[in-house]
This record gives C-alpha cells, structure tokens and sequence, in this order.
C-alpha cells in the first residue's frame, strides 16, 4: 500500500513511454496506489511486454507521440478503456550523444518531435478532458539539462528547456481547474542511460554528484506520486529537480 493511496486510489493515470525507465517504474508505483493505470509506447513488443510483467497496469495503447493525428486516435482508446484521464505523465523522450555541429536536421526534428511535440500533443488532448470534467493534474518528464547546458546534447537541451517553459505557460492558463508541473530529473540509472555510458563514464559522472549516485527510476517515481496527490494541491507551474543536489 502506498503512502498516497487514498488521493490515487481510481485515479485513471496515463503514462508516455511507459514501458521501460522511469516511465514503467511511474505506472508501477501509480499501480500500487491502486490508480487505473494505462500506459503509451511506440513500441508494441516492448509495451506487450510490461503489461504481460506486471499485472496491476490495466492498459496499454501503442501510439507515436510525436504525430499528433497517433496521439488523437490514443486518447480515444483511453476514453474507451479507462473512461477518460485525471493525471497525465508525459514521460516519453529520447536522447541521441552528438557535437551541435554534428546534429542533423534529421536527428534534431526527432529528438525536438518526440521530447517536446510529444508532450504538447498528449498534454492538449489530457487538457481538453480535464477542463470538460473540472479537474486533473498534467506532469511532465523535463531534466537538469533543462536548466543548465551540458555539451553534446544540444537537440535534447533545448526539447528539456521547451518543456520547462511550457509546464509553465500551461499552469497560468489552465489553473485553477489543472494543475501543471515539470520534474526535472538528474542522471537516472535507465536503460537510455546505461544505453549510452560505459560502466567507467557512470562512475565518473557520479563523482560530480553529492549524494554520489545516480537515481533511481523508482525514486522520480515516487516525486511524480506525490505531485499527482492531493498532498501537493497547492503545487503548480514549477520545474522540480531530482539530482542528488547536482544543480547546487
């Protein structure tokens, strides 16, 4: 049972790019507050995959949150399979370790579709319910790298900061019937993140961490848990970060 059970409990919870990372630890943790868990991925097998695993998500839908007419056709799904939408994770993102005068215009369209278009698609269609229903609170997956630069990842900064100023924008116009915040994670052990550094380069970046390591999915998790609840009511329009005090 969790800490926020009683605010979550029948909660229709829709999370992007959830099923892997800190997106199916989130569903996870919103399964155990006994929410009504749907999951959005581009992938079916790997979304076939979670569902088969773990038993409390009740819902998967297979759509590409960077096209808008995909994402439109999800949340009728939605509407189907779970009756609607009272908290929205938009999580799904991708990086790609390039020079900024190497990125294509190829790679930039990719990484800025998926990050940031991703985002405004699924938010604008959770938003359009939320307003209809009177309630809902809308969070999304930014970063550090949001906030401050970080060489060698020029596409994925600017996605993160565009996220940033959006979660936002969308709070002032949409309160005070939905509540909108970004988290802001730091270096999380993921399968993206252990994708791309070699066991040498993960210890090297923990070194330039406080808390020493990196996080855990199932601790952003746990900060999306508790934005999602009726203990964080007079939260919205921030940017959280969760980095081991790495901004500090």
């Amino acid at each position: 049972m969790g800490k926020y059970q009683d605010s979550l409990c029948d909660k229709r919870v829709v999370i992007t790019g959830g099923s892997s990372g800190i997106g199916l630890a989130t569903a996870i943790r919103f399964a155990n507050e006994k929410a009504n868990v749907t999951i959005i991925d581009n992938n079916q097998d790997s979304l076939e995959k979670a569902l088969k695993e773990h038993s409390t998500i009740k819902n998967g839908v297979v759509a590409d949150v960077s096209c808008h007419e995909s994402v439109s056709e999800a949340f009728l799904q939605i509407d189907q399979l779970a009756g609607g939408v009272d908290v929205l994770v938009a999580n799904a993102g991708i990086s790609v370790r390039n020079k900024f005068i190497d990125i294509t215009p190829e790679q930039w369209n990719k990484v800025l579709g998926i990050n940031l278009n991703g985002i405004f698609f699924t938010a604008q269609e959770a938003a359009k319910r939320m307003l209809d229903q009177g309630h809902g609170v809308i969070l999304m997956t930014a970063s550090t790298n949001g906030v401050v630069g970080h060489p060698n990842y020029a596409d994925y900064n600017a996605s993160k900061a565009g996220v940033n100023l959006l979660a936002r924008t969308m709070a002032l116009e949409l309160a005070p019937t939905i509540r909108v915040n970004a988290v802001c994670p730091g270096y999380v052990l993921t399968p993206m993140q252990i994708a791309e550094y070699s066991p040498e380069a993960l210890e090297q970046v923990n070194e330039g961490i406080p808390l020493k390591r990196h996080a855990q999915p199932e601790e952003v998790a746990a900060l999306y848990a508790f934005l999602a609840s009726s203990e964080a009511k007079y939260i919205t329009g921030q940017h959280i970060p969760i980095d081991g005090g790495e901004l500090a």
